[in-house]
């Protein structure tokens, strides 16, 4: 009978434990860069793991999201692609202050879906031996925008005016090559080159003196200041775990 009355406490221990654990558990609501999209779904499987939060995730431009926050979008993380949207965010009290930090350092290339068309120097830029080249909108995109200087440093911005295709998001300028719309764009090395899957057709990893530096970052935002959930990821990211996917995904 004594026996029997250990099993039934420790049965009720057990199950006030992961009822404890279950309450603990949160979900955030994230924004991420459409870059990053890749690299979070993967990060996003060793936190819920670790952690029991859960995330919901939505990606796009950078400068998107910001106008979706400022108008009061219940987004509780964002993980930008610059770093001057979540310091804009926090002098204008949308975001936490001292939250932010950088995450990686995008790396961007020039890519066909065409195997071998795109040369190692990225002379294909001046061949004329293409019709359309898809980049992401400048004005809402860090990579739109670096691609931008890239053209300039090569002295081709007018030249290739007439040939840009101009995509909402890098990952909108991705599926303009990939499905032929485009011969070539600028994208996200991330997305051409993940981990555990060959790299589709051919690209040009950009040198890193033709365009300012890609650094991202996250911050905390004011909707998740008390959600549990929303600091744990910042704090994950910040781990090795984390960092070793981002490093796999070709970010410094």
């Amino acid at each position: 009978m004594v026996s029997s009355w250990i099993r039934r406490a420790v049965v009720a221990a057990a199950a006030a434990c992961l009822a404890a654990g279950a309450a603990r558990a949160d979900e955030a609501t994230v924004a991420v860069a459409a870059n990053f999209a890749g690299p979070l779904a993967k990060i996003a499987e060793g936190f819920q793991a670790a952690t029991g939060h859960r995330l919901k995730v939505s990606s796009g431009a950078t400068g998107k999201f910001y106008s979706q926050i400022a108008a009061g979008a219940p987004f509780e993380v964002l993980l930008a692609a610059d770093d001057e949207t979540p310091k804009k965010l926090v002098a204008e009290g949308r975001a936490v202050a001292g939250s932010s930090f950088t995450y990686a350092i995008g790396q961007l290339v020039l890519w066909s879906a065409k195997p071998g068309f795109v040369d190692d120097q990225g002379a294909v830029l001046a061949s004329g031996r293409f019709e359309h080249l898809s980049i992401a909108n400048p004005k809402l995109a860090p990579y739109g925008a670096a691609a931008v200087e890239v053209l300039k440093a090569r002295g081709l911005t007018e030249a290739l005016a007439p040939k840009i295709v101009t995509a909402e998001s890098i990952a909108q300028a991705y599926q303009f090559v990939a499905t032929g719309n485009a011969e070539l764009g600028f994208v996200a090395l991330s997305q051409v080159a993940a981990p555990g899957k060959p790299a589709e057709g051919s690209f040009w990893r950009v040198p890193q003196s033709l365009y300012g530096e890609i650094r991202q970052d996250a911050v905390l935002l004011k909707a998740g200041e008390k959600n549990a959930a929303a600091k744990a990821l910042l704090d994950y990211l910040k781990g090795a775990p984390a960092r070793a996917v981002i490093a796999s995904y070709g970010y410094r």
